[in-house]
């Protein structure tokens, strides 16, 4: 008989992303804070429509080691709406064992039936010929594997083996993980589900990362997944199938420009056309552009970005194309020009460290756009 369930971690509840920049008239913080929340609700309906009465959640299921006392209420509560399915909670590096030990005290508490906290790395009976094998972070970067037991814990003879566990592989050199990377053979796994990696990784047929639920980082491009997963019986090869839970899209954008190219043309160009109000946007401009281009191209941002949940514009990869006609706009004469010529200088100097050159280049265009629309 097919066994199903959703395989989902990182959902990190309770995460306050103060690396977004809140605008006076918005609440891009509050809403990303929401939609985490909401991904419970979409993991529960993942695992209705695919015929799985079981979510396992491979770590991080909060953001912090003690979560308030209303969030850690309102996610008990999110997972007792629907009883008929059963919720498997790890412990991970963020709500590890030990700084979170409150935590997993209230969970085990006040939880509701159809949730379990796996806090010990013992064999839990998830359906009849089905056998989950949890490994809970026991403390935050320990370095050590948290599967390194799993070949020798025994299960029922023909039942299913599925394990849950937190980490990166030992050779996912950006995690400086320590789990085996052919821990599903050496260990006899049906399936091996990992949480830590925030992006949709398949590490062999029986080993996946879903990544989170709900993105929180422009890195992956891509809204964020849960896996549902389908396993026929012992021995057979696993069938995983990629569900969209996330309702923000992060994204970053290369913007190639040339001089004397219509800047604010060709960032209007790239910019997605629909659903913008969901869509976190990095824009990276790269290339050359003249101090005219430049100013359009900032004020296009300034135009467009109000659309978006967020919007940036990084300049930082962008040199400076400059004309005589530019200074001349500038002034013909006197402080300003003189102001102008000197930062030109600099801009050119290589005896300057290119970050100072930068400098120079950045007071220019502002001079510009200072003296073209009065900006400080």
């Amino acid at each position: 008989m097919t066994f199903r369930f959703v395989h989902s971690s990182d959902l990190h509840l309770g995460r306050r992303f103060a690396n977004i920049p809140e605008p006076a008239d918005g609440n891009i913080r509050g809403r990303l804070m929401e939609a985490r929340h909401a991904a419970l609700l979409r993991l529960a309906e993942a695992a209705r429509q695919s015929g799985a009465q079981h979510i396992l959640l491979a770590g991080d299921s909060f953001d912090t080691a003690t979560p308030s006392p209303t969030l850690i209420r309102q996610t008990l509560g999110a997972i007792a709406e629907d009883e008929t399915l059963t919720w498997w909670l790890l412990p991970g590096n963020h709500d590890n064992l030990r700084d979170a030990e409150p935590l997993w005290d209230t969970l085990r508490r006040d939880a509701p039936a159809n949730l379990h906290a796996l806090t010990e790395p013992a064999p839990v009976a998830l359906a009849p010929g089905a056998t989950l094998l949890p490994a809970p972070v026991a403390f935050r970067a320990s370095g050590s594997d948290p599967t390194a037991t799993l070949a020798q814990t025994e299960t029922p003879e023909g039942s299913l083996r599925i394990a849950l566990a937190h980490g990166g592989i030992t050779d996912f050199t950006e995690s400086g993980g320590a789990i085996a990377p052919d821990r599903d053979r050496s260990a006899r796994l049906d399936y091996l589900a990992l949480g830590d990696w925030h992006g949709r990784m398949t590490v062999s047929p029986r080993t996946h990362y879903p990544g989170t639920p709900e993105q929180d980082r422009f890195k992956h491009g891509r809204r964020g997944v849960c896996l549902c997963v389908a396993i026929d019986g012992t021995g057979a090869e696993p069938q995983v199938t990629e569900v969209e839970t996330g309702s923000f899209l992060w994204t970053e954008t290369p913007l190639v420009l040339h001089p004397r190219q219509d800047a604010a043309g060709a960032l209007a160009a790239l910019l997605p056309p629909t659903g913008r109000r969901d869509i976190l946007l990095r824009v990276a401009a790269e290339g050359w552009a003249g101090l005219a281009d430049q100013l359009a191209l900032r004020r296009a941002a300034e135009r467009h970005g109000p659309e978006f949940a967020h919007f940036e514009l990084r300049t930082d990869a962008l040199g400076t194309q400059i004309e005589a006609a530019d200074l001349d706009e500038i002034d013909h004469g006197g402080a300003l020009r003189l102001a102008a010529n000197t930062l030109r200088a600099e801009t050119t100097d290589e005896t300057l460290p290119q970050a100072d050159r930068q400098v120079a280049a950045d007071a220019l265009a502002r001079l510009y756009a200072y003296v073209n629309e009065g900006e400080a």
